[in-house]
């Protein structure tokens, strides 16, 4: 992610019909017409029926609904829509789809810096690993989570949703933990900013990835310890897709709350969120530099996201989010200068902490996840503060180790799985149009540091690579949290296997390693090639501060330090 979680994309809706309120499946394809899209959301106590006729009182069409949040896909031709369900008593307000056919801006933070000839340095590893690419790995060893499977390599009953791009099941580490029968697509492509539909539907296939970074998510949390390539925090847990991130990057409110309402009603374990609701990097009830078209926009995705959050939790779900990569303390935001990313012009945007929420990192009941490199250091791109910091985990930094070998290699990125097709798209460099891996599937020499390839006997092969950001970070916890439900939960909730997110969110952090803040508190980056806007001062003490929260995520200690309901962290 870079001045972000993960996307530059748009709350606004996309152009084919959400999943219903009553069938949460796959959504349903729509007919092109002339008519505008947007997604509506009731007030506070409102009746569904109650918003359908305000909705219809001001000239909308529901196409489908999310009652669960009172939240409502609705198709208008009156070019005053949105002014009028705002102004309707009942209703937030309408965020409607702009399309203007622009690319999204790239995370440079996942990829930044690194050259494409770089040597394979990185942070040493001590140990036999299971996997071959498991000695590159340093996040696990720090993390302790080699150890920990030998007590507790997950449950298949344990099920973590990813609710990202999407998650190339064919990839031979993710196949044996994938679940077919949970997993669901709730983000059509858009042509605007997806490029040219895969299918007629534009609805790509489960198990089917075309952004790259759920895959790579999925990898860190569940790739299976199987001989090949490489392992994840836990195993042997259930991975399930969650896809609510547009191929591009944009995550819309619509695909994400409904894919929230799912993992609530489908008995998910877990879910990793590394993204941010996009077009706005903080939503704010009534920014004065918002219009009141954008100030109602964005009350109205804060009401959803919350409620969305606040269902999956009660329903029995551990939320667990990225806190983002803008460098900055999420408890004193900066001025907002890239939102809205998407449908308008970006224009500089003050922020008060008390009325604006980065989304859905600082929602109810997710656990925040700050971003370290091989060293422990915070990174430099991590958000941090006392405010939404709940743990730390490893993220990647490359730029970790100044004055050493490792300074600035791969190896102090994170290392997980990749889908083949989008290394066949993604260039070596910006300056180099060439694609890392070719159409045959071998991988240009000039990334061979970067990009890995693993093959089975009988050809079928896996590809891996390095990336980083909060979004690396947030999977690691998420991982740390399917071990502690397949530890400790019970065959009782809901008829089925889990635990309380309650009590898996106190269990992470009474178990978490404490890491002191840096000595001199206020960390500079200056060696590292980082001006004064990346520096960070780190408040609080060893047992909770700004840049580790309750420290650093600890597998190893999750499951073998006996549970103790109602113990504080």
């Amino acid at each position: 992610m870079v001045s972000k979680r993960f996307t530059a994309g748009a709350v606004a809706t996309a152009t084919v019909l959400a999943l219903t309120a009553t069938g949460l499946g796959v959504p349903a394809n729509a007919a092109p017409t002339s008519s505008q899209t947007f997604t509506v959301v009731a007030e506070d106590g409102v009746a569904a029926d109650t918003a359908v006729a305000a909705i219809r009182a001001a000239g909308g069409t529901v196409v489908s609904r999310s009652d669960e949040v009172g939240m409502f896909q609705v198709t208008s031709d009156r070019a005053d829509f949105a002014a009028r369900a705002t102004a309707a008593p009942t209703l937030i307000g309408a965020a409607q789809q702009k399309a203007i056919g622009r690319k999204p801006k790239l995370d440079r933070v996942e990829q930044e810096q690194v050259p494409p000839t770089a040597a394979a340095a990185g942070a040493a590893k001590k140990g036999a690993k299971m996997d071959p690419l498991d000695e590159k790995l340093w996040g696990l060893e720090m993390i302790r989570a080699d150890e920990a499977r030998k007590v507790e390599p997950g449950d298949r009953r344990v099920t973590v949703g990813v609710l990202d791009t999407g998650v190339d099941a064919s990839n031979p580490d993710i196949a044996p933990n994938f679940n077919w029968a949970l997993s669901r697509n709730f983000a059509p492509d858009l042509t605007d900013v997806d490029g040219p539909c895969e299918v007629p539907s534009c609805l790509d296939a489960v198990g089917t990835d075309d952004g790259g970074h759920g895959t790579h998510v999925a990898g860190t949390i569940g790739a299976a310890a199987n001989g090949f390539g490489l392992s994840g925090v836990a195993p042997k847990v259930s991975l399930v897709e969650l896809k609510g991130g547009q191929d591009s990057g944009y995550f819309f409110l619509n695909p994400v709350v409904n894919a929230l309402i799912y993992a609530g009603r489908s008995g998910i374990d877990v879910v990793n969120m590394s993204f941010y609701v996009d077009p706005w990097l903080y939503n704010c009830t009534a920014n004065p530099a918002d219009s009141p078209a954008s100030q109602a926009e964005q009350r109205a995705i804060i009401k959803a996201m919350k409620r969305a959050l606040v269902f999956a939790h009660n329903k029995g779900v551990t939320l667990v989010g990225a806190l983002g990569n803008n460098n900055e303390d999420l408890g004193a935001p900066r001025t907002d200068i890239s939102s809205p990313d998407y449908g308008a012009a970006p224009y500089p945007r003050p922020i008060d902490n008390e009325s604006c929420w980065d989304l859905p990192t600082e929602g109810p009941h997710v656990i925040g996840v700050s971003a370290v490199g091989p060293s422990g250091k915070k990174a430099d791109f991590s958000n941090y503060g006392t405010e939404q910091t709940s743990v730390a985990a490893p993220g990647g930094f490359a730029r970790d180790g100044f004055g050493t070998p490792t300074y600035n290699s791969p190896g102090n990125r994170i290392l997980s799985t990749y889908p083949l097709k989008v290394l066949q798209e993604e260039p070596i460099s910006p300056t180099i149009p060439d694609p890392r891996v070719d159409e045959n599937g071998n991988i240009d020499p000039r990334v061979a540091t970067l990009v890995f390839k693993q093959c089975k006997a009988n050809g079928e092969c896996g590809y891996y690579t390095y990336l980083q950001g909060t979004s690396m970070a947030s999977p690691h916890a998420a991982g740390v949290a399917a071990l502690i439900v397949s530890r400790y939960g019970k065959a009782e909730r809901r008829g089925g296997f889990g635990m309380s997110p309650d009590l898996v969110e106190q269990h992470l952090y009474r178990t978490a390693a404490e890491h002191a803040c840096p000595e001199p508190r206020l960390q500079q980056y200056r060696n590292e090639g980082r001006d004064e806007t990346y520096d960070a001062y780190c408040a609080g003490g060893a047992n909770f501060n700004g840049f580790y929260g309750y420290g650093i995520v600890d597998a190893y200690a999750a499951v073998k330090t006996p549970l103790k309901p109602n113990a504080r962290p």
